[in-house]
């Protein structure tokens, strides 16, 4: 495994590469409190171009900041610097990498070709509203998975709206007729919403591998 340090402000990311290959990349994206495994899981062994893992903010190799104040939206921008340095990707997002992968398809739609959903950590996420607020403190110091990030990524709110948006934007500028596979069981509200939006397609994470390697 190899990895290069990514600049994301004052985060350095760890972006890894399991295994060389020919063609387009295939980007991993963990779950919460997970990091890019030591090699390439045995289910990508069908893909012919280079298989890359990243390390969210606070998680793995990454930098762990201080403070906390995680989002969704922050990890989005961490999958954005990966994509500049990989260029176009297929992206495979466990738990809460797959809401980051369905924000990243309607994001960058040109440079994700086929964003696949899977079930892992924090793929439910917080509420599907608005809540009452609540604080916490963790103390100092900080290690990968960040404390900070547990809690926050585990209550980020995900509106059902909003997730679907994002499909709206991928099938809109991707060309792809499908540009979402869901191969996810658990079916938390944002995700029932993506399902249910025209361009998303429900089958096994080979199915959706099959079709994105040609897309």
């Amino acid at each position: 495994m190899s990895t290069v340090q990514l600049t994301h402000n004052k985060i350095q990311l760890a972006l890894h590469q399991l295994r060389d290959g020919q063609g387009r990349a295939l980007l991993l994206l963990h779950g919460l409190g997970e990091q890019t495994p030591p090699v390439a899981p045995d289910w990508t062994d069908s893909w012919h171009g280079p298989v890359c893992g990243l390390d969210f903010t606070g998680h793995g190799a990454s930098t762990v900041p201080n403070g906390g104040g995680y989002s969704a939206e922050t990890l989005l921008a961490d999958a954005d610097i990966a994509l500049a340095h990989l260029g176009s990707a297929t992206v495979v997002g466990r738990g809460l990498g797959a809401y980051v992968a369905l924000m990243i398809a309607g994001a960058r739609p040109q440079l994700v070709r086929g964003a696949v959903l899977c079930d892992g950590p924090s793929l439910w996420g917080g509420a599907s509203g608005p809540t009452s607020s609540s604080f916490y403190g963790v103390d100092p110091p900080y290690s990968a998975p960040d404390p900070n990030a547990l809690i926050d990524l585990s209550r980020d709110l995900r509106p059902p709206d909003y997730a679907a948006l994002f499909v709206r934007m991928a099938l809109e500028h991707s060309g792809l007729a499908e540009p979402i596979a869901v191969a996810a069981i658990v079916r938390p509200p944002w995700l029932k919403a993506v399902v249910d939006e025209v361009g998303v397609l429900t089958c096994t994470l080979a199915e959706a591998l099959a079709l994105y390697a040609t897309a």
